[in-house]
């Protein structure tokens, strides 16, 4: 089995409308986060029954999925290593995680549904195992739209385990971001610290910041919140 055999497979069930569809949702359009993007229009379980079959595929046939034009071949890839992530030695868990890094930050993992099926799994989990979490502040500080949702999304394995200072760290590295796609997943993950953590730990920060936050960000954070305190907070940012 290599690339080349996955992408045969991928082809015979390809669907030009959901394809048309997807580069509407995804925004591939001049101007939009993924402006250039080609879609061949497969599902997510169509997608994972198909890498079900391909996890013995070595790093240099993911990097050539990770190369291809087509968002499928790209999400094939990172589905297959998250999938195999955990049950990987150390060598090759590192070896995943750079091959993955480097993936972001020359954009060929490039949008919001590659980076949230995948960075927890790898990233998030590769820096818990092995206590390195300067590299989601790293990440948190770039320029680059996907290297900062993946600090976000990255913290998930420290909120499964009660820890709710990296989220809340990166939350206050991107409290001012402009960008909606770095709003959404904040807000997103505050919400889960509140969730997952501590509801007072969500309620600290957001009487420290709920007056500076971008209105989506904060329409996120207070999505599992009484609608008392809802209202408290939204009216924080009005006044």
């Amino acid at each position: 089995m290599n690339a080349e055999s996955l992408i045969l497979e991928m082809d015979r069930i390809s669907d030009p409308i959901r394809a048309k569809n997807s580069e509407w949702f995804f925004k591939t359009g001049k101007g939009e986060y993924g402006e250039g993007d080609k879609f061949i229009g497969i599902t997510m379980p169509q997608l994972r029954k198909i890498c079900q079959k391909y996890r013995s595929l070595s790093l240099s046939e993911l990097s050539k999925l990770l190369s291809s034009p087509i968002h499928e071949h790209r999400m094939s890839a990172v589905v297959i290593m998250s999938d195999i992530f955990n049950s990987s030695n150390p060598d090759k868990q590192s070896a995943i995680f750079n091959l993955y890094l480097e993936s972001v930050k020359t954009n060929k993992i490039n949008n919001w549904d590659l980076i949230d099926v995948s960075a927890p799994h790898v990233v998030g989990e590769y820096i818990f195992i092995n206590k390195t979490p300067e590299v989601i502040i790293e990440l948190a500080k770039s320029k680059l739209l996907w290297e900062k949702r993946t600090a976000v999304l990255a913290t998930s394995p420290f909120l499964k385990n009660g820890v709710s200072e990296y989220t809340i760290k990166v939350a206050e590295i991107l409290l001012k971001d402009e960008h909606d796609l770095i709003q959404k997943a904040v807000g997103w993950f505050l919400r889960e610290m509140g969730k997952r953590v501590s509801e007072e730990l969500l309620l600290d920060f957001l009487d420290k910041h709920a007056h500076e936050m971008p209105r989506t960000m904060l329409r996120y954070s207070l999505e599992k919140l009484n609608p008392i305190l809802r209202q408290k907070y939204m009216n924080a940012k009005r006044s």
